[in-house]
């Protein structure tokens, strides 16, 4: 049996927590319709909550780089917010798959950016509903999430309802 250092299991467990949000923001953004990305009934739009969570990410990456930096972006085109977003968490992903340093504590990235982005997943899902567009349910506990799996492209839901 390999031995796995405290503060890889911490990298690990904050990776596959990456590709938890990866996956629910695929699912809460495919089959959207157009109009989605400016639903305006709810307090900000799904193009604005999802520009914060890209920045989110930068931001992350900022802190596990040593250079803590919060910049607030302006929203892109819809297509472009998605790439922005993807982009964003998979730079901060592969930071800490690599064997650099993380200058932030794990606990902190976890508590304070990826919550953060959690809720706002959750946020994005249930603004679905109210612009009539819900997504689909599925039984997220058997889902095909996979450390490193952080892009656009994710498994079709293993069990939907």
């Amino acid at each position: 049996m390999r031995y796995i250092s405290p503060m890889d299991q911490k990298r690990d467990l904050l990776r596959h927590t990456l590709a938890t949000l990866a996956y629910r923001t695929v699912r809460a953004l495919e089959n959207a319709p157009d109009s989605f990305a400016s639903f305006d009934s709810a307090g900000r739009r799904p193009l604005q909550i999802l520009a914060h969570m890209g920045d989110l990410f930068h931001w992350a990456l900022s802190m596990a780089q040593g250079n803590p930096a919060w910049h607030s972006s302006q929203p892109l085109a819809w297509p472009q917010e998605q790439q922005r977003f993807f982009a964003a968490l998979s730079a901060f992903d592969a930071y800490l798959a690599s064997s650099n340093p993380v200058h932030a504590h794990i606990d902190r990235l976890m508590q304070g950016p990826v919550a953060d982005a959690l809720t706002h997943v959750g946020q994005l899902a249930m603004l679905r509903r109210l612009a009539g567009s819900p997504t689909r349910g599925e039984n997220f506990y058997v889902a095909a999430i996979a450390i490193g799996q952080i892009n656009s492209v994710q498994p079709e839901p293993v069990k939907p309802f």
